[in-house]
């Protein structure tokens, strides 16, 4: 189970879409400690979220953890399951007003880096890390054991 979690394929580019995507992620979960009031809890308290204060800290925690796994090339599948959730939260619950307010056209230019996550983030959970990875090494150093 383990050797498929962290089976890859030896692609080198693929280190580009990790280093977008971790990169995103621990950056956006360092600001919601930073900015609280405008990226964090008061965020999450103004597009109605439960417990804004307790779900923007695990939601920062989970950025900056995953955002950094997925940075390293470590448990790189499983650091983005948890990205795909919090980025299709952070569409639903974002992006619905301005649809509604402004239409198509806006959603799809205010949502272009919420896109670009989570098609990155899909990328690595199909492909694996690529080959400048923990994940690369791991799964070579255990298929020559097997």
């Amino acid at each position: 189970m383990f050797l498929r979690l962290i089976q890859t394929r030896s692609d080198k580019a693929t280190i580009l879409i990790r280093f977008l995507v971790g990169c995103v992620f621990v950056s956006e979960g360092i600001q919601k400690f930073l900015f609280p009031e405008t990226l964090g809890a008061g965020r999450f308290h103004d597009i109605g979220l439960p417990a804004a204060d307790v779900l923007s800290n695990l939601v920062g925690m989970f950025e900056i953890c995953c955002g950094l796994l997925v940075l390293v090339g470590l448990l790189t599948r499983l650091a983005c399951v948890p990205l795909i959730v919090i980025i299709l939260v952070a569409i639903f619950t974002t992006k619905t007003d301005v649809y509604l307010a402004k239409g198509f056209w806006e959603v799809l230019h205010a949502s272009r880096t919420d896109w670009s996550m989570l098609l990155g983030s899909l990328f690595l959970l199909i492909k694996g890390a690529g080959y400048y990875s923990f994940d690369f090494s791991i799964w070579l150093n255990k298929k020559s054991w097997a």
